[in-house]
C-alpha cells in the first residue's frame, strides 16, 4: 500500500486527546448510579450531568479537530498507541483521518441533541442517561479505533445500550423490536469477527493493527471471502437489502431520541466500516464486487422508497426512507471513483443530520398527539404551525431539494458514476435511470405524508395542543441549519475528508492497473 494512504500514521500525538474524547462520557456514566433520582422522586441531575459532559465532549472534538487536525493530509493523525493485552496483540490504538473525524463530530452532536431531546424522561433516568453516555463512548471508539479487536469490542459495546434503550423505553412491541435488533446485529458481528481474524492470521505474523492489515491487501478467493463476510456484517448496520428488516421495527418502537441516534449515527457506522475495511483493506476484492454493490444500492433506493408508501406509521415511513437514502452510500462506494466516494461520505453526514431532524420533529408532535398513525392525524398545520414548518423543512432536505445538503451528496454520487469509464455506458445509464426512480418516489411519499398529517380534516381531539417550545426550536435549528449551510457551501464539509477519499480512489486505480497488466499476454 502506498505510503500516502490514510492508514499511514503521520506522527504520535502528544496529549491523548482522542482517549479523552472517547472515555469522558463512559467515566460520567460510572457516576450515574451515585446520583439522586428514581421513579418515586425524579431528579434532573442525571439529565443535566449527561448534557454537561456531552457538551464538553463536543467542544473538545471541535477544538481538537480544528486546531490539531490537518484535513489536507490523508495520513492518520493524533495517533495514540498503548499496548493493552500483549498476549493477544490487543492495543489501545486510536487515530483520526478524513474518514473518521467528520463522523466523530456528527456522533457527538447528534448524541448531545438526543439527550437534550430526552428532557422529559423520568423513568429510570439514571440508567437511561447512563446508557446514552456509554453509547457516546462506544460510537467514538468505533470511528477512532486502529486495532481490529478494539474496533470489534466497541462495535459490540454499542449494541447493548441500544437494545436496552428500545427494550425498556420503547413502545408496545418494544421487546420484539429490541430482540430482532440484537439478533440481526449479533449474528452479523460473528461474520465481522471471523473475517477480521482471518485477515489477522493471513500474513507471516499475527497482527490486529489496521495499518498492517491494510498493507497485506490479500486478493483471490481468500480476499473475496473476507470481503463478503465484512459486507454482510456491516451491511446489516447500514442497512442493506435484504438485511434491513430490523430497522423499521426498531424505529417504530424506539422513542424519538433513540431513533435520532439510530438514524443519525448507527447507520453511518456501517458505511464507515465498508470504507475502512472493504475498500481500504481489500481493494482487489472491492474492484470485483463493485458492480454488485451498485446493484444492491439501486435495490436499496427503489425498494426503500416503494416500501415507504406502504407504511401508515410516521416513524416507520421515515425508517424506510433511510433504507432508500443509505442506498446512495452503497452506490457511491461501488462506483470506485473519487467523486462518488466523496458523495458517499457527504451522504452519510447529510443523512445523519436530516434523519435525526425528522425523527426529532416526529417525536415533538407525538408528545402532543400520542399517536404516530397517519390516518389518525390531520389538520395539524393550524394547531402546530412551527412544528409543521420544521417537519416540512426536514422533508424537503430529505427529498434532496436544491440548496440542501441532500441534493449535493446525491448529485455528487451521480456525477461520480457517470465519470467512471470502467463501467459500460449501458450499465451507467441503467444505474442512473433506476436511481432516479427513487429520487422521483421520495418527494411523493414524503409530501403525501406531510399533506395527510398536517392538512385535511382536523381531528377534534387534536384541536388544542401546544406547539414547539424554545428548547425544541434550538434542537431543530441545530440540525437543520448545517444542512442548509452544506447545501449552499459544500466545501465546508467536503474539505474535511476529501484528501482521504481521493487517496482511496488513487489506491483503487493502482490496483485496477495491476489487475489489467496481469491480464495482458507476456513475451
Amino acid at each position: 500500500m502506498d505510503a500516502n494512504l490514510p492508514l499511514t500514521a503521520a506522527s504520535d500525538a502528544g496529549f491523548p486527546w482522542l482517549s479523552l474524547i472517547v472515555l469522558l462520557p463512559a467515566a460520567a456514566a460510572l457516576v450515574m448510579p451515585l446520583l439522586p433520582g428514581d421513579d418515586q422522586s425524579p431528579s434532573p441531575v442525571p439529565r443535566n450531568l449527561a448534557i454537561g459532559v456531552l457538551l464538553v465532549d463536543l467542544v473538545l472534538m471541535l477544538v481538537v479537530f480544528s486546531q490539531q487536525f490537518d484535513p489536507l493530509s490523508s495520513e492518520l493523525q493524533l495517533v495514540e498507541r498503548v499496548s493493552w493485552l500483549p498476549s493477544i496483540g490487543l492495543e489501545w490504538s486510536l487515530a483520526a483521518d478524513g474518514l473518521s473525524a467528520p463522523l466523530v463530530v456528527l456522533s457527538g452532536l447528534v448524541t448531545l441533541l438526543s439527550v437534550v431531546a430526552s428532557w422529559n424522561v423520568t423513568h429510570k433516568s439514571r440508567l437511561y442517561f447512563g446508557l446514552l453516555l456509554v453509547q457516546a463512548s462506544a460510537q467514538g471508539l468505533v470511528f477512532l479505533s486502529q486495532d481490529f479487536l478494539l474496533f470489534f469490542l466497541a462495535w459490540e459495546l454499542e449494541l447493548v445500550p441500544v437494545y436496552l434503550l428500545i427494550a425498556i423505553w420503547g413502545g408496545q412491541n418494544r421487546q420484539y423490536a429490541a430482540t430482532k435488533f440484537i439478533l440481526y446485529t449479533a449474528l452479523a458481528s460473528l461474520l465481522i469477527l471471523i473475517s477480521g481474524l482471518a485477515l489477522a492470521l493471513s500474513g507471516d505474523s499475527f497482527t490486529l493493527n489496521l495499518n498492517e492489515l491494510a498493507q497485506r491487501s490479500p486478493g483471490g478467493s481468500f480476499g473475496l471471502l473476507c470481503y463478503l463476510g465484512f459486507l454482510v456484517g456491516f451491511g446489516v448496520k447500514l442497512p442493506m437489502f435484504p438485511l434491513h428488516t430490523w430497522l423499521p421495527d426498531a424505529h417504530g418502537e424506539a422513542n424519538a431520541p433513540v431513533s435520532m441516534l439510530l438514524a443519525g449515527v448507527l447507520l453511518k457506522m456501517g458505511g464507515y466500516a465498508l470504507l475502512r475495511f472493504n475498500v481500504q483493506m481489500l481493494p482487489d476484492a472491492h474492484l470485483v464486487m463493485a458492480p454488485a454493490l451498485i446493484v444492491l444500492g439501486i435495490v436499496n433506493i427503489v425498494y426503500g422508497a416503494l416500501n415507504a408508501f406502504a407504511q401508515d406509521n410516521v416513524k416507520r415511513r421515515i425508517a424506510c426512507s433511510s433504507v432508500s437514502h443509505m442506498g446512495f452510500v452503497l452506490l457511491g462506494i461501488g462506483a470506485v471513483d473519487a467523486l462518488s466516494i466523496s458523495g458517499a461520505m457527504l451522504q452519510m453526514i447529510s443523512h445523519g443530520l436530516i434523519a435525526a431532524a425528522m425523527f426529532f420533529v416526529t417525536g415533538c408532535f407525538y408528545e402532543r398527539t400520542k399517536t404516530l398513525s397517519i390516518p389518525n392525524m390531520g389538520g395539524l398545520a393550524k394547531v402546530l404551525p412551527i412544528t409543521f414548518a420544521f417537519f416540512l423543512a426536514s422533508s424537503l432536505a430529505s427529498l434532496a431539494l436544491p440548496g440542501m445538503s441532500g441534493f449535493i451528496s446525491e448529485i455528487t454520487v451521480f456525477l461520480g458514476i457517470t465519470s467512471q469509464e470502467s463501467f459500460t455506458t449501458l450499465f451507467r445509464v441503467t444505474t442512473i435511470v433506476l436511481a432516479a426512480i427513487g429520487l422521483v418516489l421520495t418527494p411523493i411519499y414524503l409530501l403525501s405524508m406531510c399533506r395527510r398529517v398536517f392538512f385535511g380534516p382536523r381531528i377534534p381531539a387534536l384541536a388544542f395542543v401546544e406547539d414547539m417550545r424554545p428548547r425544541e426550536l434550538v434542537i431543530g435549528l441545530t440540525l437543520l441549519v448545517p444542512t442548509l449551510v452544506i447545501g449552499i457551501w459544500p466545501r465546508i464539509a467536503m474539505d474535511l475528508y476529501e484528501a482521504s477519499t481521493d487517496a482511496l480512489a488513487v489506491d483503487l486505480a493502482k490496483h485496477t492497473v495491476v489487475a489489467m497488466r496481469a491480464l495482458l499476454p507476456t513475451g
